[in-house]
Order: C-alpha cells, then sequence, then structure tokens
C-alpha cells in the first residue's frame, strides 16, 4: 500500500472544501494565485534546512519553468475557475476521474505503461460513478450553462493535470529533487496566476476574515506537502504512473465528505454516495488484484 500516495489523495481531496470557503471572499484565479505563491514560500525552509540540491535542480531551469506553466498555471487556474461554477462535492468527484486521463496517455505515450484487463475494469467502474453523479447532478441544477461549463473547465484540467505527470516521469532520469520541483512550480506557477488576476479580474486587495486566511493557509499547505510527497512516488523506478494515479479515486471521497461536513448548503445526497460507493469500489478491486499478483 502506497502511504505517500494515500496522504496526498487525502490531502487534496479536503481542497474542495477550502477553497469554497476561500470563493466567498476572494476571486478564483486570485486566491489561486496566491495559495501557490505561499506555497512555494513554505518549502524555502525545507530545502534550505535538508540541503536539497537546489543549483542541481536548476540546471533544468527550462523544464521546470514549463512544468511550472503547465501544471500550476494552466492546470489549476482551469481547476479554480471550474471549482467557482460547480459544488464542492460535484467537483470533486469529477476531478477524481483523473486516472482515466493518465492511464490513457500513459498507454500512448509510456512503453511500460500499458492497459491490462483488470487496469481497465477498475477505472470503467470508477468513471462509472463519476459519470452517474456528474450527469445526474447537471440535470437537479436545471440544465445549468454554467454548471457545464464547470465540468468542462474540471474536465480539461485534469488532462492537463495527466500531462504533467506523464512530464515527471519522463524527466525521472535528471533526478531533480521533488521538494525544489514542487516549490519553484508552485511559486513560479503562483505568480503568473497573481499576475494574470490583477490584469483580468482586477481583485481588491484588502483585509479578510480569518477564515479566509485560515483557508488559504490550509491550502498552501496541501500544495506544498501534496506534490512534494507525490512527485517523490513518481519519480521511483518502479513505480508506474497509472497505476499509482488510481488512488486519486480517494479525491473524491475525501471532498464529498468534508465538502458536506465544512461548505454552507452542501449535504449528502443520494446520487453522490451512490457515486463514492461505486468508485471505491473500483479501487478495492484494483488493490484486490495487485496483492493476488504478488
Amino acid at each position: 500500500m502506497n502511504y505517500r500516495a494515500i496522504i496526498a489523495c487525502l490531502l487534496w481531496g479536503s481542497a474542495f472544501a477550502g477553497a469554497k470557503i476561500g470563493f466567498q471572499y476572494a476571486e478564483p484565479i486570485f486566491l489561486s494565485g496566491v495559495r501557490f505563491t505561499l506555497a512555494g514560500l513554505l518549502l524555502v525552509p525545507i530545502i534550505w534546512w535538508n540541503k536539497l540540491d537546489l543549483k542541481g535542480a536548476l540546471k533544468h531551469w527550462k523544464f521546470m519553468l514549463l512544468f511550472a506553466f503547465v501544471q500550476t498555471f494552466l492546470q489549476y487556474g482551469l481547476f479554480f475557475l471550474g471549482l467557482d461554477k460547480v459544488p464542492g462535492a460535484t467537483s470533486s468527484i469529477i476531478i477524481g476521474a483523473g486516472p482515466l486521463f493518465v492511464a490513457i496517455m500513459a498507454h500512448l505515450v509510456l512503453k511500460n505503461d500499458k492497459m491490462t484487463l483488470r487496469k481497465t475494469a477498475s477505472i470503467t467502474l470508477g468513471m462509472a460513478g463519476i459519470v452517474f453523479i456528474s450527469l445526474t447532478k447537471g440535470q437537479l441544477s436545471g440544465n445549468s450553462p454554467v454548471f457545464y461549463q464547470g465540468v468542462a473547465l474540471l474536465v480539461l484540467s485534469n488532462i492537463i493535470g495527466s500531462f504533467t505527470n506523464i512530464m515527471v516521469v519522463q524527466k525521472k532520469e535528471a533526478h531533480i529533487n521533488p521538494v525544489v520541483l514542487t516549490a519553484f512550480a508552485n511559486f513560479t506557477g503562483g505568480l503568473l496566476l497573481f499576475g494574470t488576476s490583477l490584469l483580468v479580474e482586477k481583485p481588491a486587495i484588502k483585509v479578510y476574515p480569518t477564515e479566509f486566511y485560515g483557508a488559504l493557509l490550509w491550502l498552501s499547505f496541501i500544495s506544498a506537502a501534496g506534490f512534494s510527497l507525490w512527485y517523490t512516488e513518481l519519480q521511483k523506478p518502479n513505480v508506474k504512473v497509472s497505476e499509482l494515479n488510481l488512488w486519486k479515486f480517494l479525491v473524491p471521497v475525501t471532498g464529498s465528505i468534508l465538502s458536506w461536513i465544512l461548505v454552507a448548503g452542501e449535504s449528502p445526497d443520494v446520487t453522490t454516495v451512490i457515486g463514492i460507493v461505486v468508485i471505491s469500489l473500483s479501487l478495492v478491486l484494483q488493490q484486490a488484484s495487485q496483492r493476488r499478483s504478488v
């Protein structure tokens, strides 16, 4: 069992509730920009204290700059824009479709990470739960165009996120420290998002309520810790990106439950609970199959 991946996914699942709280006080791109800039800064003391190879990593600055643009600016810019239009519990389910996109992209790009019958069955079951919830929620929202715009933005964010996973795997031989990569991507991408917000959203810089700062600090910690753990696993020699990403089926479960607990106006419903059960079964199927193959 991959405990680093599990912890990362549980952290990411809590981001939906934190973001929804932040949206009550700030625009989505502005919130995303400040979040990631702060997340990058949070990792600086860790890099310094552990004397991580910053100079070695910066030799690959072109890759790291491209990665920051794709992973933080594009993926999470779209994620926050989509999340602002879709309920927190529902959006966590849609983002839970990530393993499908990763598996398809890995099958097309990586020689040692092809689709198998077991993997296909697990992903199909997980996707069934996601599609069921998304379609039903859309109908309940009166087929609102805003809802479906949000779904489209989240799906596009998923596709880009799959590509960033492949980028890390393909750059594995460069041995870029995952904490340094996370700090650089978060800080640089966060600044790009912040600058975009100043041009597009024109946010009012002001003193916010304590609740906002609490949500912002938590979101920043999630980014700093979650991606550091995830990229550490992706860089291991025998890890297959498609199999590691199956743990992301935990994200919608955590996201839905915490949204129900923490976000005003969101509560459990039969549709989402059924979807969570189906998605959870897909993860159980994958893990059970792996145990039999060991």
